[in-house]
């Protein structure tokens, strides 16, 4: 017994001597560091994967920025704002979680903080800021404890299949109406004029991603926004970039401008309630969406510790917080991070990746966003169709879950809204257990949700 253990310290020993002699390159540290060959990739995935997500959200910038401006918020300093908290909340995801998650302003979310919040209340741009740091704070509170993860593991399994199919469903939709595929008509949902140049180019552009990626081509997304991109500067459908440079704005005019105790009345307690359990929907069907498709979070199905899934719920709340303070809505974790994992993203090296790219558009911002749309639609109307597909794992003997199921999968497109149709799904799912007297399906947890699922309806 001696001699083995004699033996054990001496190979440990030379392991050391070995290691000290011969130190680990750049290269294995960062394979080791975000644990590559344990996921199964390398950093040439992880590269393309990030590259994807940036090409994926890059839209969210000037987007968020036209919508927030219309509550009366300088539109150049907000691009400056949202294009930092983008940066910031995904390079910390990214080192911090490891997992393959980007953060920006949510596109729902800065709806709601212009047209409900704001301008639906009558106050001013800076109180809303006050609101959503006070929702981000109680949100990082919750946050520490085990509370948001005892939530997301309290949804049933056939249900967050469901998140992913609705997600799906929902990614699908963004694609096909920015390509005016189908149109709102009279309240009447249309095929759209297929003739037009840029329809037509976003039909080929589906054609194109579905084939690659099918293929197996690395990089399917990437080159097929390539290809449209250059179709269009070609042809002139799309305007080229006059300028490729340019200084970032100032953020001066809306930083640190949050009026926090201006909002500390009881008037306010349903509006920071509602921000905040949106922002706690949006983050949980993200999440669970991504993370069933590609496998991240190991914690949905198991008791044990889920750091990856707690650390990416951590800074998705306290980067809310800095939002508020930089001169942005709600930050959320963003569905666009399924394109990374589609592409073979499996890593926080990803979501690095993805930052730094974004910290191109500081000063080449009039390059990235010459994309013409009909480039980055058709990848998100493919990625929506691949999500789709894990609606073969729900359970369609359970009935209780099928049905709810149904409704969370049409009305987040039909919506527009994730959260509308995760709650929608709870109540119903909670409806017709207690009918049909399944009280074993009953947890702690559901009723929570059920609960929770309530507000959006209520406010």
């Amino acid at each position: 017994m001696v001699k083995k253990e004699s033996q054990n310290h001496s190979n440990t020993q030379q392991a050391r001597n070995h290691q000290k002699h011969n130190p680990l390159s750049l290269k294995q540290r960062v394979e080791q560091y975000f644990q590559l060959p344990t996921k199964g990739s390398n950093i040439k995935t992880e590269f393309l994967a990030g590259f994807t997500i940036f090409l994926s959200m890059l839209y969210a910038i000037p987007v968020s920025a036209e919508i927030l401006s219309q509550a009366g918020m300088p539109k150049e300093a907000l691009i400056t704002a949202i294009t930092l908290i983008t940066i910031l909340s995904t390079l910390v995801c990214g080192i911090y979680a490891n997992t393959p998650v980007a953060m920006s302003v949510g596109m729902g979310l800065n709806a709601y903080f212009t047209y409900g919040v704001v301008q639906g209340y009558g106050i001013s741009w800076q109180q809303g800021l006050g609101i959503v740091f006070v929702s981000g704070l109680i949100f990082a509170l919750i946050s520490l404890s085990n509370f948001r993860v005892w939530i997301l593991k309290s949804i049933p399994k056939n249900l967050r299949f469901a998140l992913c199919v609705g997600l799906g469903a929902f990614l699908a939709t963004i694609g096909l109406k920015g390509l005016e595929i189908f149109t709102l008509q009279n309240d009447n949902l249309l095929l759209g004029d297929l003739s037009h140049i840029t329809t037509l180019l976003g039909i080929v552009g589906i054609m194109v991603a579905l084939v690659l990626y099918v293929l197996k081509v690395k990089g399917a997304f990437i080159l097929t926004i390539a290809l449209l991109s250059g179709i269009g500067f070609l042809f002139e459908i799309a305007q080229t970039p006059t300028q490729i440079f340019s200084s970032p704005a100032s953020i001066a005019p809306i930083a640190l401008e949050l009026d926090v105790f201006g909002i500390l009345k009881f008037a306010f307690v349903p509006v920071i309630l509602m921000l905040m359990v949106t922002d706690l929907f949006d983050s949980l069907g993200t999440l669970s969406g991504i993370g069933i498709k590609a496998n991240l979070f190991y914690g949905l199905d198991h008791t044990e510790r889920d750091t990856p899934l707690e650390r990416t719920l951590q800074i998705d709340a306290v980067a809310t917080m800095a939002g508020g303070l930089l001169g942005t809505s709600t930050t959320t974790s963003f569905l666009e991070s399924a394109s990374g994992t589609a592409a073979g993203g499996r890593s926080g090296l990803s979501a690095v990746f993805a930052a730094l790219f974004f910290c191109l558009t500081l000063f080449i911002l009039p390059l990235f966003l010459s994309i013409p749309s009909f480039a980055i639609y058709p990848i998100l109307v493919v990625i929506g169709a691949f999500m789709f597909l894990e609606i073969s794992h729900i359970d369609f003997s359970d009935t209780d879950s099928l049905i709810a199921s149904f409704f969370i999968i049409l009305l987040m497109p039909l919506t527009t809204s994730i959260t509308i149709g995760l709650s929608a799904g709870f109540l119903v799912y909670l409806l017709l257990i207690i009918t049909q007297g399944h009280w074993s399906k009953i947890s702690g947890g559901l009723l929570c949700i059920t609960f929770l699922s309530v507000i959006p309806f209520i406010f």
